[in-house]
C-alpha cells in the first residue's frame, strides 16, 4: 500500500528530488510550491506526512504548520529550512512539527527521519500500552490527562501543549517513576534514536516544565536525574 506525502517546497529542484525518493519507499508525493497551495492540496486530501519548507514566497512555514495542527487528526509534520539556528528549531518544533532537518540535508538521512514517522504513526496505532481505554483520565497531585480528548489540566487550569509535549507526557505518566536517557526517548517518543539530537528531548522538557510546573526549577512532575535522563513522578496514578 502506498502512502500519500504533501510536499511543500517553493524550490522546484528539491521538491522534485524529494518527490523522486519518496517514489523510491513506496510514496506518492503531491507538490505545493506556496503556502496557498498547500492549503488547498492538504485540505482536499488525506496525507501521512508532510514535508514542509520553512520559508514560502506567499507565507513561512509555521503559520502554515500551526493551521495544519489544528485540524482534526494527526498528521507528522518534517520541517525543511535553510536556518539552523537553535531558536528557528525550537520554534517549528513548538508549533507542531515533528522533526527537523536543515538544508542543505543528505537524502539517506530525509528518508530514515521519514521512515521514523512512519514507524512512529505505526507503534502508536499498534501498541497495546499506548492506547487508552474509553474515557481514560490520569491523575497525578494536581494534574488530570484526559487520554481520550488530549487535554491536560493542572490545579483546574488547562494546559495548551503541542502534540509532541503532550506525547512525551502521556509517556512520562504511563511509566511514573521509571528514568528514561534521552537516547531512549528520542526512541520512544519520536520514533528514532539518531545521535547528536539529544538537544531536542531537552527543548521539549524545558518546555513542558514552563507549561505544567508551578516552579520549573523545582519540578513535581518531570525530574531530572543527574547523570541518567528523566523520571516522571513516583506518585501513583489514580485512573477514572
Amino acid at each position: 500500500m502506498r502512502r500519500k506525502v504533501l510536499v511543500v517546497e517553493d524550490e522546484p529542484d528539491i521538491a522534485r528530488l524529494v518527490q523522486s525518493h519518496l517514489a523510491d519507499i513506496n510514496c506518492d508525493a503531491d507538490i505545493a510550491a506556496n503556502g496557498e497551495q498547500a492549503v488547498v492540496l492538504f485540505e482536499a486530501n488525506e496525507y501521512e506526512l508532510v514535508v514542509l519548507d520553512l520559508m514560502l514566497p506567499d507565507t513561512d512555514g509555521l503559520t502554515l504548520c500551526r493551521q495544519f495542527r489544528a485540524v482534526e487528526g494527526y498528521v507528522p509534520i518534517l520541517m525543511l529550512t535553510a536556518k539552523s539556528s537553535e531558536l528557528d528549531r525550537v520554534l517549528g518544533l513548538e508549533m507542531g512539527a515533528d522533526d527537523y532537518l536543515t538544508k542543505p540535508f543528505s537524502i539517506p538521512e530525509l528518508i530514515a527521519r521519514i521512515k521514523a514517522l512512519f514507524r512512529r504513526v505505526t507503534a502508536l496505532a499498534s501498541k497495546p500500552e499506548e492506547k487508552s481505554e474509553a474515557g481514560e483520565i490520569l491523575r497525578f497531585h494536581e494534574m488530570s490527562i484526559d487520554v481520550d480528548k488530549r487535554q491536560v489540566t493542572v490545579s483546574s487550569k488547562s494546559i495548551e501543549l503541542t502534540a509532541r509535549e503532550f506525547e512525551l507526557l502521556l509517556f512520562f505518566a504511563r511509566h511514573p517513576g521509571r528514568v528514561f536517557n534521552r537516547v531512549q526517548l528520542l526512541d520512544k517518543v519520536w520514533g528514532y534514536n539518531h545521535d547528536g539530537y539529544e538537544h531536542t528531548v531537552n527543548s521539549h522538557i524545558n518546555r513542558l516544565r514552563a507549561k505544567i510546573e508551578a516552579d520549573p526549577s523545582n519540578p513535581t512532575y518531570v525530574h531530572t536525574v543527574w547523570g541518567v535522563g528523566y523520571k516522571f513522578t513516583d506518585g501513583a496514578a489514580a485512573r477514572s
